[in-house]
């Protein structure tokens, strides 16, 4: 009997179903590929000591809003990682999928770091470009991704409008008038911003490419400063990446506690280290001493304190006969 019961009790382990590992799929813009190629197996291997189980993350990356809206219509994401908050806002409008209060589950607004936009010029800067005005000008031709499905083109775009606001004390006509002419100036619109980076260095269309800080500094590292060159300009935006959970999706999964856990490793000194040394701008007070030197000085206002905040922002420039569609119409 009990060699009888034994066998029960094999035969009926061996039939249960293997446990299923962990995953995760962490949907985010497209020039954060490489930041978390490497935030993620450190997050498995402080999940796997702390849990004793193992956890895999997966990753999707394309333009900013495009990725917003594939999760809106049905991408199972568990986490979003964003360069931009409407891009989660589309997200708590379309079917909840996202809590109206994401801003308050992590520090910071859920923004773990920022980054500023800044031009990558061919070796010696040629077309002399040291500002936003040099961008406009007749016989420069510049790179940047789409306004309307990338987070990055929108930035550009509104770095470009800011600091025109600000140079011209606040008119509105004059800012205008010159983010026109600067997009006369970009040939291509590529749907993201590593789209546009290989138009610019693949393709070696452009005299300028406008990017983030951490695309460009990639770029000159992988590619070769023989090659390329950084210009800060003397004004800037700061944009601030934001990160949530997908509230329906966990729930559905089942996979709350490891999505939670995973953004809080973004803010930790592990992750927040991680993230300075691809030249995204860290949070956390040691880290941003302890990276100084990577991240010059520059002067920056953000779409809330110059531009009236996302929700005006979208309504006027990026809504459908917005006023980047009426430039790019008549460009």
């Amino acid at each position: 009997m009990r060699v009888l019961s034994l066998s029960v009790s094999l035969f009926l382990l061996l039939a249960l179903p293997a446990r299923a590992e962990l995953t995760l799929l962490n949907v985010s813009y497209d020039v954060s590929r490489e930041l978390y190629k490497d935030i993620n197996p450190a997050f498995a291997a402080e999940w796997q000591a702390k849990k004793g189980a193992s956890i895999t993350i997966n990753q999707s990356h394309g333009g900013s809003s495009k990725q917003a809206l594939s999760v809106a219509a049905g991408l199972e994401a568990d986490v979003v990682t964003m360069n931009q908050s409407p891009d989660i806002d589309v997200l708590v409008e379309r079917g909840a999928l996202v809590a109206a209060d994401w801003k308050r589950r992590f520090p910071h607004e859920s923004a773990p770091y920022t980054t500023v936009s800044v031009f990558l010029v061919r070796k010696g800067n040629p077309k002399g470009i040291k500002d936003w005005a040099d961008l406009a000008r007749p016989g420069v031709s510049v790179i940047v991704p789409n306004p309307k499905t990338s987070g990055n083109g929108r930035y550009t775009y509104l770095a470009a409008w800011g600091q025109a606001l600000r140079k011209h004390g606040n008119d509105a006509a004059e800012a205008r008038k010159f983010v026109a002419a600067l997009f006369r100036n970009v040939p291509v619109l590529d749907g993201g911003g590593r789209g546009a980076t290989t138009t610019f260095t693949q393709r070696d269309i452009g005299d300028a490419l406008v990017t983030f800080e951490n695309e460009a500094a990639l770029i000159a590292d992988e590619l070769g400063s023989d090659r390329f060159e950084v210009v800060y300009p003397a004004l800037t935006i700061e944009a601030a990446a934001p990160v949530a959970v997908v509230d329906k999706v966990v729930d559905k999964r089942g996979t709350r506690e490891a999505a939670t856990a995973y953004l809080d490793f973004l803010f930790s000194p592990t992750g927040q280290r991680i993230i300075a040394r691809h030249r995204f701008r860290p949070r956390y007070p040691a880290v941003q001493k302890q990276f100084a030197a990577r991240f010059p000085a520059v002067a920056t206002f953000t779409v809330e304190n110059t531009l009236g905040g996302w929700a005006a922002v979208q309504k006027t420039h990026f809504a459908d006969g917005g006023i980047y569609d009426q430039i790019v119409e008549h460009r």
